[in-house]
């Protein structure tokens, strides 16, 4: 079990970037300087007069609105000075023109961490964004200026919110080992193809000790993370099949690599989301709440599919029904600017709710939905990622289940 960011990384530090940092017609050559302030020189070394380190790194630029924009690319480590070597050292951070660096502006958050395999991190977020708070999280960075500040590196265990986030920047957070038994039986399982998710989700509940009638909320989580190791590491055994045997023909068309790596990632991206759903509706069964899930011709306003319905659209749709009876919740892994999709989904209903795994939504968002009556349900492990204000407002997914159960006990 990876049970601390300090498993993956050495180091890290993190700043607001100025315009020195990130305007091209200011910034020297693409420079950041102020890493040795904080001691991250012992990560980088001490480049001689006439040498320069450099260090494989992934950039990423990520909002929480759009997908992240990331990019392979190399970064040199060195003395600026170098050319005057009466001169006291200034080591700086070079980086080259990419598909990131075109993004970033000055008062960005940039987080920078060395990995444990010897190459970098380079994160870019706008300042008071989630991914922000989410970062500041994972690495312990309270206080965060114009200068560098160095990451406490936390030593709690990573919650599944974060691993899914570093999982998502090709950073490895599963620990697959511990699912190698598992694994096994479920290429003996399903020796053919990759299963269905809600299989893949029964699986993940049969192999699990975990009572969601007793502890919903850890059960949830202790489900989504199995089904999450699982499922990558069956996938990268499938895939790695798939490259031994190449592409096309001849094993390089390019194109058929391509849609079949476009079909991975959307994959992934469409997997977790149908998991969660399916954990979620699991516990709700076992604690007896009527329910169902919107689609076909379970629809709201404007043909609207809720993700679920309390107790039913019949319900719903009845007027002589009280509508404080009626709950809508949406189920989304992460909120992004999806979150306002929840919205629109049942005009009867004055207040929603959204289920999510999300980590350390920014106070901006989450101000935002309690203005619209939109009630965050979020797995109480993962509270400690909010700031106490924010903690005082939350709903656990026992809460929830709990309103729920009380209305219809009345």
């Amino acid at each position: 079990m990876l049970d601390s960011v300090s498993e993956i990384f050495e180091g890290a530090a993190a700043k607001y970037l100025s315009a020195v940092d990130s305007d091209p017609s200011r910034s020297n050559q693409h420079e950041i300087g102020g890493l040795p302030s904080v001691g991250f020189k012992r990560y980088l070394g001490t480049p001689g007069k006439s040498d320069e380190y450099r260090f494989p790194g992934l950039m990423a630029y990520l909002t929480d609105e759009e997908e992240a924009e990331l990019c392979q690319d190399s970064v040199t480590w060195y003395d600026s000075r170098r050319k005057n070597p009466k001169r006291s050292p200034e080591y700086r951070l070079y980086y080259k023109s990419n598909a990131v660096t075109e993004l970033i502006q000055p008062t960005d958050f940039f987080l920078v961490a060395k990995k444990r395999d010897g190459s970098l991190l380079l994160l870019f977020t706008p300042a008071g964004s989630s991914v922000e708070f989410q970062l500041r999280h994972l690495f312990g960075l309270s206080d965060v200026d114009k200068d560098f500040t160095s990451a406490s590196m936390p030593t709690q265990t990573l919650i599944l919110p974060i691993k899914m986030l570093l999982e998502d920047l090709g950073v490895r957070a599963f620990d697959e080992s511990e699912v190698q038994n598992d694994l096994d039986m479920l290429l003996a399982r399903f020796p053919d193809k990759l299963p269905k998710t809600s299989e893949f989700s029964a699986v993940a509940r049969e192999v699990t000790n975990f009572d969601c009638v007793i502890d919903p909320d850890n059960a949830l989580v202790g489900w989504m993370e199995r089904e999450e190791s699982l499922f990558r590491a069956y996938e990268r055994h499938v895939v790695s099949e798939r490259l031994r045997f190449g592409f096309g023909p001849d094993g390089d068309d390019v194109d058929a690599f391509i849609s079949f790596s476009l079909s991975v990632q959307n994959r992934r991206k469409s997997r977790a989301g149908h998991a969660f759903e399916n954990h979620l509706g699991f516990v709700f069964r076992e604690h007896g709440l009527p329910f169902e899930k919107g689609g076909g011709a379970r629809v709201t306003e404007n043909k609207a599919k809720p993700d679920f319905l309390f107790p039913d659209f019949n319900a719903y749709h009845d007027s002589s029904y009280p509508v404080s009876k009626v709950f809508l919740l949406g189920a989304k892994t992460t909120c992004k600017d999806r979150w306002r999709q929840v919205l629109s989904e049942g005009d009867r209903l004055d207040r929603k709710f959204l289920a999510t795994l999300e980590a350390g939504i920014s106070t901006t968002q989450t101000d935002e939905m309690r203005a619209k009556n939109l009630q965050l349900v979020i797995p109480s492990g993962v509270h400690g990622s909010f700031n106490e204000d924010q903690k005082y407002w939350l709903n656990s997914v026992s809460d929830f289940i709990e309103e729920v159960k009380s209305v219809h006990r009345s």
